[in-house]
């Protein structure tokens, strides 16, 4: 087998294919999430704690000289990552909580019972002959 059917085969497996669209909505959903971060729960929070922007918190390691600019630790940045990870993070975790929650209805729900074998409904007609001869007899 080549190299590029192989590849082929690998990448149209069904379990790659989800993989990627997974990816990609990931991508967009982080995306959504620091945006709503840095411009609904960041400002707020700042101006609850005395009008702070996140963005702008930082430590001055090094001043700037001339040209070269300041050496910054940039703990606000640090901050909002933070929030954002634990929004991520709840929000995949109420996904699976939702998911694991559909299948164990799904595991409870009664399964139909199986159609009878041909046996059985020989034996239920040999049953009822049965009983419709008792009833029959004086």
């Amino acid at each position: 087998m080549s190299l590029i059917s192989e590849f082929k085969a690998f990448a149209m497996r069904g379990n790659v294919i989800d993989m990627a669209v997974g990816i990609i909505i990931g991508a967009a959903f982080g995306k959504i999430v620091s945006s709503f971060v840095d411009g609904v729960v960041m400002p707020p929070l700042g101006l609850l704690i005395g009008g702070v922007d996140f963005s702008d918190l930082a430590i001055v390691l090094k001043e700037a000289v001339g040209e070269t600019p300041a050496v910054l630790l940039r703990y606000g940045a640090f901050i909002q990552t933070v929030v954002d990870f634990l929004i991520v993070a709840f929000a995949i975790f109420l996904a699976i909580k939702a998911m694991n929650s559909l299948r164990r209805k799904e595991a409870e729900a009664p399964a139909a019972p199986p159609a009878p074998t041909k046996e059985e409904l020989l034996l239920t007609e040999i049953r009822d002959l049965l009983r419709e001869q008792n009833r029959n007899q004086p």
